[in-house]
């Protein structure tokens, strides 16, 4: 591991040879026998009748050929970078077996953005153990929520990440706007493997076809660690959805920059205009625009107003979520010190997790001190923005799974505590989540047996 950096606090808990001091990392690690605990691992799907989804994914070490050219080392899922798109259709029963060939290290999947049971989140250490070389796991879960995700390794992930063991994961709705026959649509997947930026797996960019009035669903996905600012020339725009989840009553919008924080999706709709071209792009992928209908190139505009939800769409007519009272209140105050990121000044083990109880409605309120962008990204759970430097959002509910923070910004963030278990926390830039801003929220009574640590050879945020 002497060829990734590591703050001083990564190299303390790499260089364990034992849990002691972990219990915060992992959950509460009760014995299995104490009354009232239940294992994550028992955490399972239920028996559905729902329609079967089967795939099969190998992780191996493979030589990719970039279409300009260029060869790269990577790490793919079925020989690709990023790996096969999974589409499935709301209410499928998802069925993915995951194989090791040669990832040394081991490998697992976890599924950004999606619900599953704690078993199948695929964090090393926590859910499971790494899947070594020559074996295999099967998830199994429900895709309860038609939307934009993504899937990637969370073993050593700000590793495997970079090398390419990641795809999209696509859940159509079984009934919905995209049965349109006017509207297609399209997944931009933007990575940085190694050295190179890419969308869709190339080096050149994407031209999508268009007829004059056709709608374009475009399915933005920024898997890299550095926020992507999206500019859209040569028509108006509406974004549909964040993180999977469509926004009520979105308007129009035209020279609009659109921030994407590391993890996070947006879905835009875009109208093919009577003449001329659309083109998407960001001064991040310099090189990769998404080009969109034929003819003449639209003119680029710069320094547009960003994006801002605060006011977008509109609220609906009647909104429970604004009466709740929280059972628990947490703040999280996301920073640095030398060389390490922090919460609430510590990192990894030291920040103790939010502990919460089935049920709970909880309210966290979360600062950005520096340190950089820092997207905030809980597992298991979908929540939603209730405010902006105490500015109460005024326009459509947002729902999230990760917010993009900057410094200053401060967000007060609701989420009903409604799937047990034991749920990772981190800043998608997972470079900072390696030095330590990665965090667990934790039901009381859920244990799990397996272990973080390099004796047990699980490093999820390494």
């Amino acid at each position: 591991m002497a060829y990734h950096q590591m703050g001083a606090d990564m190299t303390r808990m790499v260089n364990m040879t034992h849990m002691e001091g972990m219990e915060h990392m992992v959950g509460m690690r009760k014995s299995s026998s104490e009354e009232g605990a239940v294992s994550c691992s028992s955490i399972t799907t239920p028996e559905s009748s729902a329609p079967i989804r089967k795939f099969d994914l190998k992780a191996a070490r493979t030589t990719l050929k970039l279409d300009n050219g260029k060869t790269i080392d990577a790490w793919t899922f079925n020989g690709l970078s990023p790996g096969p798109e999974l589409r499935v259709t709301e209410g499928d029963q998802i069925v993915v077996t995951l194989h090791n060939q040669d990832i040394e290290d081991g490998v697992t999947i976890h599924w950004h953005g999606i619900t599953v049971p704690c078993s199948q989140d695929g964090i090393a250490g926590v859910t499971q153990d790494a899947v070594p070389p020559g074996e295999q796991f099967t998830y199994t879960f429900i895709a309860t929520t038609p939307g934009t995700y993504w899937y990637h390794s969370h073993q050593m992930s700000s590793i495997q990440v970079s090398k390419g063991l990641l795809g999209a994961l696509i859940v159509e709705p079984k009934n919905g706007s995209e049965s349109d026959p006017s509207t297609s649509e399209t997944t931009a997947f933007y990575q940085q493997l190694g050295s190179s930026m890419l969308v869709n797996g190339s080096e050149r960019g994407l031209t999508i076809p268009g007829k004059p009035g056709e709608r374009v669903r475009l399915r933005l996905i920024n898997s890299g660690n550095e926020t992507m600012e999206f500019g859209v020339d040569g028509a108006p725009f509406r974004v549909l959805a964040m993180d999977g989840h469509d926004l009520h009553e979105p308007g129009l919008l035209e020279g609009t920059i659109v921030p994407i924080g590391a993890g996070q999706r947006y879905d835009l709709l875009i109208q093919v205009p009577g003449s001329g071209k659309v083109v998407v792009s960001s001064s991040s992928a310099k090189g990769l625009p998404i080009m969109i209908g034929s003819g003449s190139q639209p003119q680029h505009k710069e320094d547009g107003q960003l994006f801002s939800f605060l006011d977008y769409g509109n609220p609906l007519p009647e909104d429970p979520v604004l009466h709740v009272k929280p059972d628990r209140h947490f703040e999280l105050k996301l920073g640095q010190s030398l060389f390490t990121k922090s919460i609430n000044g510590k990192s990894f083990h030291d920040i103790p997790p939010m502990t919460v109880k089935e049920g709970d409605h909880v309210f966290i309120t979360v600062s950005n001190e520096g340190g950089g962008d820092h997207p905030f990204h809980l597992y298991g759970h979908v929540f939603r923005v209730l405010s902006k430097n105490g500015e109460a959002l005024q326009g459509s509910p947002v729902y999230l799974d990760t917010v993009l923070t900057k410094k200053g910004e401060t967000y007060e963030l609701y989420l009903e505590a409604d799937n047990p278990g034991l749920w990772m926390i981190h800043c998608h830039n997972l470079k900072h989540a390696s030095m330590g801003m990665s965090m667990m929220l934790n039901y009381e009574g859920i244990t799990t047996s397996y272990r973080v640590g390099t004796k047990s050879g699980n490093l999820p945020d390494l």
